[in-house]
């Protein structure tokens, strides 16, 4: 077989793609959510956090723009203002949102057991580690300091607001990331991500899809009201969490990223036999 045909069969593992918050950061995703409610607080509007989590995985704006879509939130903007909401009512809450979560960000930084070693882990194997977020770029600005300072350094990071052609569930910040880390073979990346936009923008940009459950915004708890409930309850949110990441396609889902190696050994095992997302 020619050469570079066999390379293009069968690339070798490059790069890891990571989602920042309930995946690296944040257990329970909590620091989007709760300023989410928070926001919405602030214009007299209710929303519950389960309705907060409902688009977690997209921009910010586009978030605000779909929570206000719901009928129930629409109504309440409706008898609130007398007509219903408009794009101009998504700049204004994404104006207050914005400050919001830029001061409370911090808050919610600390990294999830096992990221940073893992992340240690997957550079002394020679790849290359991306990410990123549903954060517009002044939010990582605060995240992003506070992470290093604990051992998580993603070679590249992308925020959620600074590209022309969108957020998830497209593929263009998991692109983003293979262009400025020059991966050559798309097949060569996994994209690991709590959501389910972030998993289907993994599998548009052509990459191993992981989703991560226990830790994430499919759960939706913090460790320790995790470790309040009884065994059987926890264990049977985890289960819903990883069948709606798989029902989106996620190739595998983990409990949280410190089970990525051996999921790493398995897709390299998949490669060398020639299997392709």
């Amino acid at each position: 077989m020619n050469t570079a045909l066999a390379s293009r069969a069968c690339p070798a593992l490059q790069a890891v793609i990571f989602d920042w918050a309930g995946t690296l950061v944040d257990f329970g995703s909590l620091a989007p959510t709760q300023i989410f409610v928070d926001a919405f607080e602030s214009f007299d509007i209710e929303i519950s956090l389960a309705q907060a989590r409902g688009p977690m995985g997209l921009s910010k704006w586009q978030h605000i723009r779909l929570l206000l879509d719901e009928p129930a939130i629409a109504a309440q903007w409706q008898a609130r203002t007398g007509r219903p909401p408009a794009d101009s009512d998504v700049d204004a809450l994404y104006e207050r949102f914005m400050p919001m979560q830029i001061a409370k960000v911090g808050q919610y930084s600390q990294p999830i057991d096992g990221a940073a070693q893992v992340l240690a882990w997957l550079r002394g194997q020679g790849l290359k580690i991306g990410s990123c977020s549903g954060y517009p770029r002044q939010v990582l600005d605060v995240l992003l300091p506070l992470a290093a300072a604990a051992g998580i350094r993603p070679d590249h990071v992308v925020a959620g607001d600074e590209l022309a052609a969108g957020g998830r569930p497209g593929p263009y910040m998991a692109l983003a990331n293979v262009l400025a880390l020059r991966i050559d073979d798309v097949a060569a990346c996994i994209k690991v991500d709590d959501t389910v936009p972030g998993i289907e923008e993994g599998l548009r940009a052509g990459m191993w899809s992981v989703g991560v459950s226990l830790c994430g915004n499919e759960v939706g708890l913090t460790r320790s009201e995790l470790d309040s409930l009884p065994p059987a309850t926890a264990s049977e949110l985890n289960r819903q969490a990883q069948d709606r990441l798989r029902q989106a396609g996620a190739h595998y889902v983990i409990d949280t990223v410190a089970g990525l190696p051996e999921v790493v050994a398995h897709i390299r095992a998949r490669l060398a036999r020639g299997e392709r997302p």
